[in-house]
């Protein structure tokens, strides 16, 4: 039964960091936090972005999940562990697939993820704090669907 609980957990923990990191997205990251995300909005120059420090800020509740739940390796930890799933799923995403930070050829025939791209696109159309769309990471809405000219 325990590694139902922590299959739950890390699996809540991974679902509950969408809607979380929208809320970031929207409230912090276009609000008092944007002197940081600012460097995502604009052109890149060089390998890092101010924006990246959030990265680390998210990382702090993972690592401590997972050194608090680490002697009993409880649910605490796969907590910890969902979160990093998601941080990971982020990186792959969004700065692997969608910004190209490492050279890749990779073009997504899924439907879902050409999705979530287009939704992504749509927010980075607004270069500014105010006025913007598609705040999710991982999730968007089917308003944000590629039309096919096949169908």
């Amino acid at each position: 039964m325990t590694w139902l609980i922590n299959i739950a957990s890390l699996l809540g923990a991974f679902i509950f960091m969408e809607g979380f990191a929208w809320f970031m997205h929207k409230y912090v990251m276009h609000g008092f936090g944007w002197f940081l995300h600012k460097s995502h909005h604009e052109p890149r120059h060089g390998r890092f972005e101010w924006n990246d420090l959030y990265a680390v800020i998210f990382a702090a509740p993972a690592i401590y999940f997972m050194w608090l739940g680490s002697p009993e390796y409880n649910y605490i930890f796969f907590a910890g562990c969902g979160i990093t799933l998601y941080g990971l799923c982020y990186f792959l995403f969004h700065d692997i697939l969608v910004h190209r930070r490492m050279n890749h050829h990779v073009r997504p025939g899924n439907r879902y993820m050409q999705r979530i791209i287009r939704a992504h696109k749509i927010h980075h159309k607004n270069m500014r704090k105010e006025n913007g769309k598609a705040f999710g990471f991982l999730f968007a809405l089917p308003e944000y669907d590629v039309k096919r000219t096949d169908e």
